[in-house]
């Protein structure tokens, strides 16, 4: 069953069995909004990507993102970069999979953003969403609508923390930041850590 989270929301990753989630997929989607011209509706291409950085008592320690599609250990890993969005009607356009068996046990929080490469503001995007799916099985388990449709290129989505006494948590941010790549975020990123 599908959570749709608010900004703020906080989910535990424990399985309604009592077991642990051991791989899970951050699945980012969008659509360009359309927009009317003298000659109809018209679409621009629009090139968001999907970042995850990877944090050990609040410092950065890794990255994961179109030009670091692995992190260094192995456990986070990009799918690839998609430079138009809407391919999968609905779908995911980027993934960042995530092996939390794997995680280094110094990494206590991976924050998952999201940029406009080419600078485009969220004026120009529409149903963007990010969601976690158990990649074991592929249910989603939860949903954050990337709300707004303002004026900044950059969103901060979501995070995965390691929760007191173990296993792991995800809280929906929902942070508008202005950036074309993680590095131009990482202000807004120290904020929610």
């Amino acid at each position: 069953m599908t959570v749709n989270m608010t900004k703020g929301q906080a989910i535990s990753l424990t399985k309604a069995d009592g077991g642990t989630l051991t791989a899970v997929r951050m699945g980012l989607g969008w659509q360009a909004a359309k927009r009317r011209g003298l000659f109809g509706s018209r679409t621009r291409e629009i090139d968001l990507d999907a970042s995850a950085v990877l944090f050990a008592e609040q410092q950065p320690v890794d990255v994961v993102f179109f030009r670091h599609l692995v992190s260094d250990d192995g456990s986070v890993r990009h799918t690839g970069d998609n430079l138009v969005g809407g391919v999968g009607q609905g779908g995911d356009d980027e993934s960042i999979l995530v092996d939390l068996q794997r995680v280094p046990v110094h990494v206590d929080q991976i924050v998952f953003t999201v940029n406009s490469f080419t600078g485009q503001t969220f004026l120009e995007v529409e149903n963007a969403f990010c969601r976690l799916v158990d990649e074991t099985n592929g249910q989603e388990l939860a949903r954050y609508t990337l709300t707004g449709g303002g004026q900044y290129t950059a969103q901060i989505m979501a995070k995965v923390h390691r929760a007191a006494g173990g296993g792991w948590t995800m809280t929906a941010l929902g942070d508008p930041a202005n950036g074309r790549t993680f590095q131009d975020l990482m202000p807004s990123i120290v904020r929610h850590l």
